[in-house]
């Protein structure tokens, strides 16, 4: 179980939001985004709208079909919600 589940839950959209932020600094694909996850990518591409249309997520895409997607570091709220999963991942667990 990853450590954002653990705390909030094993919904689909704190999944993604957490392999996103692994790859902060870098575009992933949305089928990329579902293997690694174990989603579906009906699943993903479900989830990650409210994040692109909360201005967490930058979506790019390439061509017509191709779907990319990233953090918005420039947004405030997704460098504090990066810093409390860096910091929270330093913690031991008890």
């Amino acid at each position: 179980m990853e450590f954002l589940e653990k705390i909030f839950g094993n919904s689909a959209q704190t999944i993604v939001l957490e392999n996103l932020i692994k790859k902060k600094g870098g575009f992933t694909y949305l089928s990329g985004i579902a293997e690694e996850t174990g989603l579906s990518p009906s699943s993903v591409a479900r989830v990650i709208e409210p994040l692109i249309a909360n201005n967490l997520v930058i979506e790019k895409k390439l061509g017509k079909q191709i779907r990319t997607f990233t953090m918005n570091e420039e947004n405030a709220k997704v460098r504090l919600i990066i810093r409390f999963y860096l910091d929270m991942n330093e913690l031991p667990d008890y």
